[in-house]
């Protein structure tokens, strides 16, 4: 691996406060990269922010910063927080790890080990592909995912194995070249990016990750999802162009501000720093 590589791990999380210190025990494995985690809580009425305080601290391999969203901005909008930052502080690559701890980050460092990285725009964790490992989830949600898959990769022209599994890798650099911003604060802002990713000619390489659900907790209602997801592909399908150039977010300004409110390297600690 190039030395001169910089990696920004970024974990969003809300309501996770019994996950997130298990995930960022996760990052043990990840010492051997030159990285940052960036823990971004997306106002978790819990005690997310404070759990991931603790584990932070007890993570002494691996530099952490937590931080709090100035507003709920939803899973999309943490998403755009962390793009910002990294292009902000000159990381080559993002890491997407979801603070629940259904995906296990081991699953994507030997692809880093290997450069697999490197030629692709996007690495995208994949949890129905061959050599995945699922537990612990339904046969129904696996059938409807698969379906949802075969629809999309028709529509984007190329094979889509997941839709959005919360462990991915971007390059920065790709990043900084097209328009995300206004694409959904929620949980369908995944498919806005492997839609874009499509029409912006992007390299995606797909690798077979586990994933499990015991203890977490889903903020998805399926039916009124899969409504709502298929509305979005068929807006895409038709008028490629303009959906990629609307305003989708809620928000008239692209800005997703967060403080930092805790370092577990004190001689790098900005706590209260508002980052923008």
């Amino acid at each position: 691996m190039a030395k001169s590589e910089r990696f920004l791990i970024f974990i969003p999380c809300y309501r996770c406060e019994k996950q997130i210190p298990r995930t960022v025990a996760q990052l043990v494995g990840a010492a051997s990269l030159d990285c940052e985690v960036l823990v971004l809580d997306n106002r978790s009425p819990d005690g997310t922010l404070e759990a991931a305080i603790k584990a932070a601290d007890s993570l002494k391999s691996v530099p952490v910063i937590v931080a709090r969203n100035d507003e709920n901005y939803g899973l999309g909008g943490s998403h755009k927080a962390a793009f910002d930052y990294a292009i902000k502080q000159g990381f080559d690559y993002l890491i997407v790890l979801h603070g629940d701890d259904q995906g296990n980050i081991a699953d994507l460092l030997p692809m880093i080990e290997a450069g697999k990285h490197r030629d692709v725009d996007s690495l995208l964790g994949a949890r129905f592909m061959a050599g995945a490992r699922l537990q612990g989830y339904s046969a129904f949600r696996t059938f409807g995912n698969r379906v949802f898959n075969l629809l999309f990769s028709a529509v984007a022209g190329q094979r889509l194995y997941d839709l959005g599994a919360g462990l991915n890798l971007y390059k920065v650099e790709s990043l900084k070249k097209f328009t995300w911003r206004f694409f959904g604060n929620d949980l369908t802002f995944n498919y806005y990016m492997i839609l874009a990713s499509a029409a912006w000619n992007w390299k995606l390489r797909f690798f077979p990750i586990s994933w499990r659900e015991d203890d977490q907790l889903s903020n998805v209602r399926l039916f009124r999802q899969a409504k709502r997801t298929l509305g979005l592909l068929m807006n895409f399908a038709i008028a490629r162009k303009s959906f990629l150039s609307s305003n989708h977010s809620g928000r008239e300004s692209g800005d997703y501000p967060f403080s930092i409110v805790h370092s577990n390297r004190r001689e790098s600690s900005s706590d209260d720093a508002t980052l923008r």
